[in-house]
């Protein structure tokens, strides 16, 4: 299951996909000070690239004391539940435009012990997900179209991300507002003045020599811009 940062208002989370696969395990030790590992999984068909599964997950558990942030960016997420789950997952996200019995979904979610989230990407109306607040821990919103690292921020969700903390606010319920695509040292304070608090962070974090002072100098920004 997730959880908060005892000492922080922020989370941040490093995707695995920025990452350098041939040093994964030695990538993953530079990145202990943050919080969650974000790891994008895509079957290719959902999305338009293909990344890894529940065995990479399952080899990259030992090498990181962090939290597993599971992202299924797949056509088909309810077969791949069970599987991420045994592989160590504490987080499952599925796509909200892909499930068909979403409450099912999430139901086994929590059935395997896991915390529940909900993506929608940048087209899809946040009001898709308002019948599922009650049942999430997580609501992701993707910044970028999915299926590729390294992408910008559309500048355009801020005014989403603003929207749906209101709707989360306004739900009463304790969850967390995730924001995926392009963040880095350049935005993350502004997108967190939107209303996030949980920052995946790719080529952001991985691209710079000392990762540890990166991930400080994000949770600093993000701290400063978050008023929850």
């Amino acid at each position: 299951m997730l959880e908060k940062n005892k000492k922080s208002n922020v989370v941040i989370c490093p995707s695995v996909l920025s990452a350098d696969f041939s040093k994964l395990a030695e990538d993953l030790e530079t990145v202990n000070s943050a919080d969650w590992i974000h790891f994008d999984v895509m079957d290719g068909h959902y999305v338009p690239n293909i990344s890894f599964g529940p065995l990479i997950a399952e080899a990259v558990k030992p090498y990181s004391d962090l939290k597993l942030d599971v992202h299924l960016m797949v056509d088909e997420p309810d077969k791949w539940l069970e599987p991420f789950a045994e592989a160590g997952a504490d987080s499952l996200v599925i796509h909200q435009e892909v499930t068909i019995h979403a409450h099912r979904s999430i139901q086994q979610i929590k059935e395997l012990g896991c915390s529940a989230g909900m993506a929608i990407n940048p087209g899809t109306p946040i009001e898709t997900l308002s019948e599922y607040l009650p049942y999430l821990d997580l609501v992701l919103i993707m910044t970028v179209n999915p299926g590729f690292g390294g992408q910008s921020y559309i500048k355009t969700m801020d005014d989403k991300i603003q929207r749906m903390r209101k709707m989360i606010d306004n739900s009463g319920y304790d969850i967390f507002l995730q924001v995926d695509g392009g963040i880095s040292r350049n935005n993350i304070e502004n997108v967190a003045k939107c209303g996030a608090n949980a920052f995946v962070a790719g080529s952001g974090i991985f691209s710079k020599e000392d990762r540890p002072a990166e991930i400080a100098l994000l949770r600093e920004l993000a701290e400063k811009g978050y008023k929850g």
